[in-house]
């Protein structure tokens, strides 16, 4: 990792709609009227969608960026097909909306889940055989042609090395994260094959897309980046969301893979924590602390 840095940070990137509370009942009234009088209430504004609470029992998930309408129709069209086989909620569309009001594409409404970000309200390290169970319910190999492949999720490590470089260049030169260790498991993460077959992931499994009641495991999120790929990028979360080295042995015990498996999921805890310090050090320090929780839980070993 000795690539010079060649380029500034970049945070959590701007919203290129305006999206307000307006808007939403807006299109309510125009495509689900028997909704449009409940209460209303931003919640919120993550890397390419807005959120809001509708009622007691429902949320409203809004694109803020094009990149991300392609991520929505990924979780109306497959989400509903996987939720059956998972042992906890899932947030399954209950309703498509479409364009209009000057809003160009399509949002959901959705179940409320129940919990809260899992980075405000931390798992409880009784929680990692619920985590490593789900993960292994999840992991199956996909039974529909079609399933979304990702170019950034389930990919060989190798593939976003290119990526990764100057925001580890960046980390080593401006903080003590990049340590000796760090390097080591990435470096082993690269070499290690895969040597599984590819299953359905849900693609973004940190602690802002799991929600908690108590240290409790409740539901996961957030299924934008839901693809056919490599298990260990969802195996990351054990050193993203568990407290501790023996939480995570309990995990890793009651998931069961292989060796190579669990260097590669090291290797991507290690490529969320360079993200998430990276950018989060911008403009969303809530991030940051989530990427240098990971840091320290890779540094920690075991």
């Amino acid at each position: 990792m000795s690539t010079p840095v060649h380029n500034a940070a970049v945070g959590v990137p701007p919203a290129e709609v305006e999206i307000n509370i307006g808007l939403v009942r807006a299109l309510l009234a125009d495509q689900r009227g028997e909704f449009a009088h409940l209460p209303i209430e931003p919640l919120a504004s993550g890397w390419d969608n807005e959120m809001f609470r509708l009622g007691d029992d429902m949320a409203v998930r809004m694109p803020r960026r094009h990149v991300a309408v392609d991520l929505l129709r990924n979780e109306q069209r497959w989400l509903p097909t996987l939720a059956d086989g998972l042992p906890l909620p899932v947030p399954v569309p209950l309703h498509r909306g479409g364009p209009g009001r000057g809003y160009p594409w399509p949002w959901s409404i959705l179940p409320w889940m129940p919990g809260g970000p899992a980075d405000l309200d931390p798992l409880r390290a009784d929680q990692a055989p619920v985590l490593a169970g789900f993960l292994k319910a999840l992991h199956q190999p996909p039974k529909h042609p079609g399933t979304p492949h990702n170019p950034h999720r389930g990919v060989p490590l190798a593939d976003r090395a290119d990526y990764l470089a100057p925001r580890f260049a960046r980390l080593a030169a401006e903080t003590g994260f990049i340590t000796p260790r760090i390097r080591q498991v990435w470096d082993r993460a690269l070499a290690a094959p895969i040597d599984v077959e590819p299953t359905w992931l849900h693609g973004d499994p940190h602690a802002r897309n799991v929600l908690s009641q108590a240290g409790r495991l409740t539901a996961f999120i957030d299924w934008g980046d839901m693809c056919g790929g490599d298990r260990a990028t969802d195996l990351s979360s054990l050193w993203m969301l568990l407290p501790d080295i023996a939480a995570r042995h309990d995990a890793m015990a009651a998931y069961g893979a292989s060796e190579a498996t669990w260097a590669r999921a090291a290797g991507w805890a290690v490529n969320y924590a360079v993200v998430l310090v990276d950018a989060g050090r911008v403009n969303d320090p809530r991030l940051a602390a989530m990427g240098a929780k990971t840091f320290a839980m890779v540094e920690a070993g075991g």
